[in-house]
């Protein structure tokens, strides 16, 4: 899986999985609200503002189907085609794009959903409700029981069930968010730029706070010495036995000594973190590197540890890309003009992406399993300019038709990414084999891909193309049949 999804959830999610799909509400409301797969009635129960015209906002739609797409596409094709897979550790690849989008996405549709609140305790159960219900589903998905593509077999002991994942991410992203637009608003009408701050300010401060408490505590935070159980040594020529990692620092960005990785294994448990994680990849811990591989001849004894990129520090920084998303979704809100929210949108996106870069090269490198804070910032901002480029060719310049595949999908994100980027549809269509579980459909339509082409990567790349457009086309008859899944 994609750690983003490595969809979900992101999440990421993407907000794929966020939105109260009501496709008949949907077409009363005004221009600010998603088209019909976007939350209409959300956990606040006041009705829809009179409708300001009657252009709905497609971009927010195509926004998270292109999430999805990316999502199954790095997650698919990324073994095949090592650079679009996630950076070992330090760096920016496109995989790790996905997670930031969905985070984003999910704060521009919260600010959408809450635009008038009459009953903040009512709304606030509702939030905290969903946000359960999200991080359950991701626990299901995600927690081990399931074993994915290429693995008939399913279940998971407790004792190591996987606490976290991308829908847990965001529903914590989602859960502080929530709160915070219920909660942390000012009764400010906007009628100028210095109503829009005063509205909003405690936000920022709140956001900046979480920021604060992160990074404090990263580079703050001392990391002894710590030891674990490696249960592949026998297969990989280590003596089987505990490892210790020797750290005793502060301050420490790197896969063995950081304080992402020192406060889940202190709060969860080595067994409940993810077992394969990315910095595997590293030239230290695969000779195939920035592929996974076999060990190198005097490897250190981390590469084998437990590390999970959806840690719970690093969740503080990923919610922070949800806050932007949610004063983007603040923009779509108080400014009608549709070229002046694309400029303010592109206001806030170019800065955050100069400050990513500026981060960087003081010494904060990207990071996305630490979710470093120029990570966040480069990938906050990138997530506002697509949207923003998706809002000016779908919503102001009304080019639908070329972007309708992608808009389907992200009116049926959530159904899309359990089946397609979870396998729950490719493991069920292999549990139908010939003779041999590797006869499969799955697997054979992919092997006659690569033998048509005379390549394995470029065969893969197709079969992933057309598993994308496969979706599409499912959550275009989903949409065509008014089905929606409701989380």
């Amino acid at each position: 899986m994609s750690s983003p999804i490595d969809v979900a959830e992101e999440e990421e999610q993407r907000t794929p999985l966020l939105h109260n799909h009501d496709h008949n509400a949907a077409a009363s409301t005004d221009d600010i609200v998603p088209s019909s797969s976007s939350p209409s009635n959300g956990p606040d129960s006041s009705p829809p503002a009179a409708p300001a015209s009657n252009q709905r906002l497609h971009s927010l739609d195509v926004f998270r189907g292109l999430t999805v797409a990316l999502m199954i596409l790095v997650d698919d094709a990324g073994g095949a085609i090592p650079s679009i897979n996630h950076s070992p550790w330090f760096g920016v690849t496109l995989a790790d794009f996905v997670m930031p989008f969905f985070l984003f996405g999910v704060g521009v549709s919260i600010a959408l959903v809450f635009k008038r609140i009459s009953n903040k305790s009512i709304a606030t159960k509702k939030v905290v409700l969903r946000a359960i219900k999200l991080f359950i589903l991701g626990l299901v998905l995600q927690g081990g029981y399931f074993h994915g593509r290429n693995d008939l077999t399913y279940g998971v002991d407790v004792d190591k069930i996987r606490w976290l994942g991308i829908l847990q991410r965001i529903s914590i992203g989602y859960l502080l968010a929530s709160m915070a637009e219920i909660w942390l608003v000012n009764n400010d009408i906007v009628d100028s730029a210095t109503a829009f701050v005063k509205k909003y300010y405690i936000q920022w401060m709140f956001a900046i706070l979480l920021c604060s408490v992160y990074m404090c505590l990263l580079y703050g935070l001392y990391v002894p010495n710590w030891e674990y159980e490696d249960l592949s040594m026998n297969l990989t020529g280590y003596a089987s036995g505990t490892q210790i990692v020797h750290c005793e620092v502060r301050g420490s960005l790197e896969p063995p000594c950081n304080v992402v990785g020192l406060i889940d294994r202190v709060i969860l448990g080595e067994h409940h973190l993810y077992q394969h994680p990315v910095y595997r990849r590293t030239k230290e811990c695969s000779i195939n590197s920035p592929d996974y591989g076999p060990l190198p001849q005097n490897a250190p004894g981390w590469c084998l540890a437990p590390f999970d990129p959806e840690g719970i520090l690093s969740s503080l920084m990923a919610a922070i890309t949800c806050f932007v998303g949610l004063q983007f979704g603040h923009i779509l809100v108080h400014f009608k003009d549709q070229m002046q929210r694309a400029l303010l949108w592109s206001m806030l996106s170019f800065p955050l992406l100069i400050a990513g870069y500026v981060l960087e090269l003081l010494g904060v490198p990207f990071c996305k399993p630490l979710y470093t804070l120029s990570y966040m910032c480069i990938t906050a901002g990138a997530s506002g300019l697509f949207l923003t480029i998706i809002f000016y060719i779908v919503d102001i310049k009304h080019f639908r038709k070329p972007t309708l595949l992608l808009e389907w999908m992200g009116m049926n994100a959530l159904i899309v990414y359990a089946l397609a980027a979870c396998d729950l549809f490719p493991a069920a269509v292999q549990g139908f084999y010939w003779h041999s579980p590797e006869n499969n459909l799955v697997d054979g339509t992919e092997l006659l891909l690569q033998a048509m082409i005379h390549s394995e990567k470029w065969g893969t790349l197709v079969f992933v193309m057309l598993e994308i457009l496969f979706w599409s086309i499912v959550a275009g008859f989903l949409h065509m049949k008014g089905i929606y899944l409701k989380l």
